[in-house]
């Protein structure tokens, strides 16, 4: 009796959204087993990934079922709340779940991953956000068009220093210092991007450590962030503008680069932190504004998130092509679930309900005002 409730009432929902159980279009879902109904119901997205993973269903085109779902979501404004999420949001509320013990989650849960894994995966640049697809032919391109945006926003000048929270495997401070002159202290929470950095950035005027922001000392003349601010969570917010307003010289330039949602929360997608980024979150506007109020100017805001469904797609590529000489150490039910990972991110910001932003903040505000490049 309960199956049948539920299958009735979740295929009303798809139709909605313009997808059909076990129809012919390659956004259809194709249920594999008639418990799926069941498990989404009791577990939310958890449910709905895990049996992914599992392959009790099916979808050609998984990229478009979740952006018709998610257009649909944010429009009609209707969300079933499973016992996880109610969980997960209560943690949030209680717990300060991005405090200095529980930095280092995200480095053993997901960047400590292989760097092999990455490497196939992000390309030569081993960046790890948005490309920046206005020019860009493709992934290599679209990557040196981001991080040149980057320094011309920061206006950076030969013999700055520079201050990079959340440097990944030191792609950016690489490029940073070979093509401006200046010199970096690179900061992550992990080791194995510790030690790749520190390879790739030997005999560069590049310091890496593993440490969390909330412990840097020291002036800098510019600081940049890059995909890192997704971890920080929405209690710590203002305590991070607080420490890069406390490390940035007077006339020195921010830049923050971070995914943004369209309105605030307080936790992310259950299956998203159990599987991919424990303890992440997306900003809001109107967060991110609360955290600088009083403490920068904002110079400039710039929304390019439509570039991240490219970005996405070409990460996807690049391990599927190269699943082959991963599959033995990784197996089927993690290709699944890396696969799902990616192109529901990358239905997101097709269906726009992600965005990508860069915000670059002042202290006290640009002499002459600031022009921002595009």
């Amino acid at each position: 009796m309960l199956h049948s409730i539920l299958r009735r009432k979740y295929k009303q929902y798809l139709a909605a959204a313009g997808i059909r159980i076990n129809g012919a279009d390659p956004w259809d879902l194709q249920v594999l087993n008639e418990n799926l109904y069941t498990r989404i119901f009791l577990y939310g997205s958890v449910g709905l990934g895990e049996s992914y993973m599992d392959k009790w269903w099916e979808c050609e085109d998984l990229c478009e079922f979740f952006t018709r779902l998610i257009k649909y979501r944010d429009h009609a404004g209707n969300k079933t709340i499973s016992p996880a999420e109610i969980i997960g949001h209560l943690n949030a509320c209680l717990f300060n779940l991005q405090k200095i013990s529980r930095a280092r989650q995200i480095g053993k849960k997901h960047y400590d991953i292989d760097n092999r894994l990455f490497e196939r995966m992000l390309g030569g640049s081993m960046n790890y956000s948005c490309g920046y697809w206005k020019n860009a032919v493709d992934l290599e391109t679209a990557q040196e068009a981001k991080m040149r945006l980057i320094c011309e926003k920061l206006h950076l000048e030969k013999g700055m220093k520079v201050l990079d929270i959340g440097c990944g495997w030191g792609g950016m401070a690489k490029f940073v210092v070979e093509n401006y002159g200046v010199s970096v202290v690179g900061i992550t929470v992990s080791q194995r991007q510790t030690e790749y950095a520190r390879k790739l950035c030997s005999n560069l005027p590049v310091e890496i450590r593993i440490q969390d922001y909330r412990l840097v000392t020291g002036k800098f003349d510019r600081i940049y962030s890059v995909g890192m601010f997704e971890h920080v969570g929405q209690k710590n917010y203002r305590i991070y503008m607080q420490k890069a307003a406390e490390l940035l010289n007077h006339d020195g330039l921010f830049l923050l680069h971070t995914i943004g949602a369209a309105t605030s929360a307080k936790t992310t997608d259950p299956w998203i932190a159990k599987y991919v980024f424990p303890n992440s979150m997306l900003p809001s506007c109107l967060q991110i504004s609360k955290a600088i109020e009083g403490l920068f100017i904002m110079e400039d805001w710039h929304n390019f998130g439509a570039d991240y469904e490219k970005t996405l797609a070409a990460w996807f590529h690049n391990f599927n092509s190269a699943w082959p000489e991963l599959e033995a150490e990784y197996g089927t039910r993690f290709y699944r679930m890396w696969k799902y990972y990616l192109l529901v991110c990358a239905a997101a910001f097709r269906a726009r309900s992600n965005q990508l932003w860069q915000i670059v903040l002042s202290p006290q505000g640009a002499a002459g005002g600031y022009r921002a490049p595009r």
